[in-house]
This record gives C-alpha cells, sequence and structure tokens, in this order.
C-alpha cells in the first residue's frame, strides 16, 4: 500500500515568537531556522516582512536550505486597494520566498467586529489575494483564521471562506483553531465535513492549545484527512501555545496507527535530533527546559519507583513506549528516598561504575542517601552530588582543593549600596592560600572569591577558569529558628555540559557552600585534574 505524504509546517519564527517574553534576534531565527532545515520539516515559516525590521532583515538574507521550503506570513490585502497596490502583499512579494502563506477571517463574527466590512468584500479580499500570488508562481496557502468558530457559528460562510481560496488555486488552505477551544471530537466531525468540498491533500491543521488538545487536535485532524500540520519547537507560542511538533513528529514517524499509513520527510537519523532541536530553542531563549515534555524532556524517560526500575532493568518495554534514544533523548534513573537496589545500580552503571549487586558498598551507599534525604537532600534532581557521595563511598575521587575556613560578609554603605565580601583560606598541595573576592550576594561573593583567584591555585586554575554558575534555588524546608535550607545550584563550562549540586543546612551560607564545592569537585573531577598531594 502506498502512504500518504504528511506535510511538516513549523511556525516557531512565526507563531511561536508571539509568546509573552520571547524576542527573537535575526541571529536566533538563523539558527533555530537551521535546526529545522537539518531535522527535514517541509515548511519554515520565518516571519512577516514588513511587520517589522528583524522579519524583515531575515527575509532580505540569502537562505540556502536543503530540505525546507522558507515561507513568508502576511494579511489578505486591505478592503479598497487592489492586490498589486496593497503595501503588505508587496512586502511579501519581495520576501524572496517561493511559499506565501496568508491569513484571512473565516468567521463572520470577526468579519464584522475585527474588520468592519460585508462578508462579501472579505471573500473578495481572499480571492483576489490568492489570484495575485498565484499568478506571480508563488505557492499559496491560505489560514482561514479561527475556522472551527467560524464553522460552528455559520458553517455555509465559513466554507465560503476556504473556496475562495481554493478556487483561485490555493495549494493549501489551512483550517485554524486560533482561540484553542475546539475539542478533538469536534475536529474530526467538522474536517469530515470540509473534506466533502475541499480534498483532504489540499487541508492543514492550526491548531492553539487553550484546553490542552493542540496535539491531539492535529491528530484527529490527520485521521479525519488534513495532509499538512502546523506547530512549533516545544508548543512555543501565545497564550497557551501551538500544537507541539516535538510531540507530533515522533508520533507520526514512530506510532503505527500513522507510520503504516503516512511518510513524512524526516529521515530516521533525523528523529534523533529532536531532543536537540528542544533543547537548542531553551538554550536560545535562555530558559530551563520542560522536564516534563512528552518524548523530549528529561524527565520523559526518568524511573524513580524501585519496583518500576526493577522492570525497566528487565525489560524497558515494562514503563517506556519507545526505545529514548529513537528521539535523542536518555534513560535516567531517579536516586531519591524511595530507591532501591535497583535504582542504585542502575544508575551507578550510567555514570560508568561497574559493581555487583551483591557488594556492601551498594547497601552503604542506598543507606546514606536515604539518611541524607531525611536531613533535606534530595538526589532527584542533584545528579553530579550523587554521583561524587558515590564515587566516595566507593573510593574513587581524590582530594582536590581543601577549603579550610571562609568568612562571608553583607553590609550597607553610606550610599545604600549593599557589598558582599568573602575570604576563604585553601589548601593545594600542602600550601596554604588565602582568596577574597566580591560579588551579587555572599555565595557570588564565595565563588569569586575561590575562582577569581585561580590563577594562584597553580595546577587547578586551567580546569576552573570557564566554570560558571548559571543558577541558584533556595528552598527552606522548615520553618522557626531551625529551619532547614536547601539550596541547588546549576553549574556549566565551555563544552556546554550542566550539572547540578545541592547542600543543605541550617545555615544558607553554608548549605551554598557545600552545594559549591561539590560544583567545584564534579568539574575537577570530569576534566581529570589531578589529586592534591
Amino acid at each position: 500500500m502506498t502512504k500518504e505524504k504528511l506535510y511538516i509546517f513549523d511556525t516557531t519564527l512565526r507563531d511561536g515568537a508571539q509568546t509573552q517574553g520571547v524576542d527573537f534576534s535575526v541571529e536566533d531565527k538563523e539558527k533555530i531556522a537551521i535546526a529545522l532545515d537539518n531535522l527535514g520539516v517541509d515548511y519554515i515559516e520565518g516571519g512577516w516582512p514588513g511587520a517589522n525590521p528583524t522579519d524583515t532583515e531575515f527575509f532580505q538574507k540569502k537562505h540556502n536550505f536543503k530540505n525546507a521550503k522558507l515561507t513568508s506570513f502576511g494579511m489578505t490585502k486591505k478592503t479598497g486597494r487592489s492586490a498589486d497596490n496593497d503595501p503588505g502583499l508587496s512586502a511579501l512579494m519581495n520576501s524572496n520566498t517561493s511559499s506565501v502563506c496568508l491569513v484571512g477571517k473565516s468567521w463572520d463574527f470577526h468579519v464584522d467586529v475585527a474588520l468592519g466590512i460585508s462578508n462579501e468584500e472579505n471573500l473578495e479580499n481572499i480571492a483576489e489575494s490568492a489570484k495575485h500570488f498565484i499568478k506571480k508562481k508563488k505557492e499559496f496557502m491560505f489560514d482561514a483564521e479561527h475556522f472551527f468558530d467560524g464553522y460552528k457559528a455559520n458553517p455555509q460562510y465559513a466554507l465560503s471562506c476556504l473556496k475562495s481560496a481554493f478556487d483561485q488555486g490555493a495549494r493549501w488552505v489551512i483550517l485554524c483553531d486560533t482561540n484553542g477551544g475546539t475539542l478533538p471530537h469536534e475536529v474530526s466531525k467538522i474536517v469530515n465535513e470540509v473534506s466533502k468540498h475541499i480534498p483532504g491533500k489540499n487541508l492543514g491543521i492550526h491548531a492553539h492549545n487553550d484546553t490542552g488538545n493542540a496535539v491531539a487536535n492535529s491528530l484527529a485532524a490527520v485521521f479525519a484527512g488534513v495532509r499538512q500540520v502546523q506547530g512549533t519547537i516545544n508548543g512555543l507560542g501565545e497564550r497557551c501555545g501551538n500544537a507541539n511538533l516535538m510531540s507530533l513528529i515522533p508520533t507520526f514517524f514512530l506510532k503505527d496507527e500513522f507510520s503504516s499509513k503516512f511518510q513524512i520527510n524526516i529521515k530516521p537519523d533525523n528523529i534523533k535530533k529532536l531532543t536537540q532541536c528542544s533543547r537548542l530553542l531553551d538554550e536560545i531563549l535562555n530558559r530551563k527546559p520542560n522536564k516534563h515534555l512528552p518524548y523530549v524532556g528529561a524527565a520523559a524517560f526518568s524511573h524513580k519507583g524501585g519496583l518500576h526500575v526493577s522492570a525497566v532493568q528487565k525489560d524497558p518495554k515494562t514503563y517506556e513506549h519507545i526505545n529514548p534514544e529513537e528521539v535523542g533523548n536518555l534513560r535516567n534513573i531517579v536516586i531519591s528516598d524511595q530507591a532501591g537496589k535497583s535504582n542504585i545500580t542502575s544508575r551507578l552503571k550510567t555514570i560508568g561504575i561497574d559493581i555487583k549487586e551483591n557488594d556492601p558498598k551498594i547497601k552503604k551507599l542506598l543507606d546514606e542517601v536515604k539518611d541524607r534525604e531525611f536531613i533535606g537532600y534530595s538526589y532527584d534532581g542533584a545528579d553530579a552530588s550523587f554521583e561524587l557521595l558515590a564515587r566516595r563511598i566507593i573510593g574513587e575521587i581524590p582530594r582536590y582543593i581543601l577549603i579550610k575556613e571562609y568568612d562571608v560578609s553583607v553590609k550597607k554603605n553610606s550610599s545604600g549600596t549593599i557589598i558582599s565580601t568573602a575570604k576563604a583560606q585553601l589548601e593545594v598541595d600542602g600550601e596554604k592560600i588565602i582568596c577574597e573576592g566580591e560579588g551579587n550576594g555572599p555565595v557570588n561573593a564565595l565563588d569569586n572569591a575561590i575562582r577569581q583567584n585561580v590563577d594562584r591555585l597553580a595546577k587547578y586554575s586551567k580546569y576552573l577558569k570557564d566554570l560558571k554558575l548559571v543558577d541558584y534555588k533556595v528552598r527552606i524546608l522548615n520553618t522557626g529558628t531551625e529551619a532547614v535550607t536547601r539550596v541547588s545550584i546549576e553549574s556549566t563550562d565551555s563544552k556546554g555540559k550542566n550539572w547540578f549540586t545541592i547542600g543543605v543546612s541550617t545555615n544558607i551560607i553554608d548549605a551554598s557552600f557545600k552545594a559549591l564545592v561539590d560544583s567545584l569537585d564534579y568539574k575537577l573531577f570530569k576534566d581529570d585534574a589531578p589529586a592534591s598531594l
């Protein structure tokens, strides 16, 4: 049986850019576009040329995509202007793209309230805009904005909007759930009706996630007949976001209900780039990845309960719907007070420690983890601190920098400026070194006191120069005069590796110090630094 082609249309750079707090630079757009092209999507909607300087500059650049068609976005012509004399359409015509996607109203309520024109004028604007680009040999797409709400209110008029574009030769007519309020059973019913008037091979779906159903609505639309699916990386988009392509693409490729009937342009090896693509967007946006995302999240293949881990060790299919490596992700065995021996041994294997299950050190490590978590530690998200604890018990961690004592002070000067200073006495190879530093808060001051003096640390200076703290979190575990504080620190280096360490104490500075020391030790161990004599 010949499989039908599904086309993947990414709108991260246009619809995703409408997310609150997201502001792509031209360089950001280029990085994301290259990643999407390397992934193998069919269309990349680059933005709205003429709407802002960033989008205009992006389209002026030369893009040599190997797989994707760069698509420019705009709006149907305005009433009272011809298509030839509409500035918005002119900007699109000059955008150097072979594909153009125009949005137009398909809900008569919006035609009246938002545009203030007659229903007939709206149909004329759609038809004339489509005709304008098609005669210029552009691949034309019509985004039928608010289509599902429009269809539910006035199906005849909503369909006439689609026909106005399709009858002029539109390659794609996109059914948009702009408000995101349509449910999967409604999508199935409406798409089935629409496909009686316009072939499914010319229909697309553009779903928003306001009911949490954007992915489900997109899948329902495909089953009902559409053959183009629009969405964004990580579901980026205004309000609750768009359909998440990082969920849709692997579903189309890996789930038999779809893979047996449809084919996508993305090659098997490229599916493994999904996790990398997802993390790239978060890196560009300088935000913490959502670890609970399906397929690509750090927790998507995490196992915490001892019974689960034991079963996964026997056969991963017991608690995993796919092999994480198929999408470029990793299996993660979580260490916590719920952990059993299975968790410990499995986690040790992933960090390169091969130890027999009956080794008494396993029991010692398990008891130590549970004792520490009882007083406030949490190794659930602090893999570096767990690895250091395990290797110290097993006896594989050498001594590096010994911090004999430290002093941290915070004061406010006469001008109102708060100054944090730190002084630490370090020992390397028996030599005592006094380090001082200032910082934005006591923890940063202590960190600077150690690392800004790395040149004085002789053999450790080259290992610590590229170390950077990127996140610092404090949690008060209980209240009262003896409150316990948990501090988590995220660190990174020039190689792009991130690791998490933890410290617990009744004193916030001491808790921070413990997490900071673990971060230093982990960096030195991973870089094979020599031990202190």
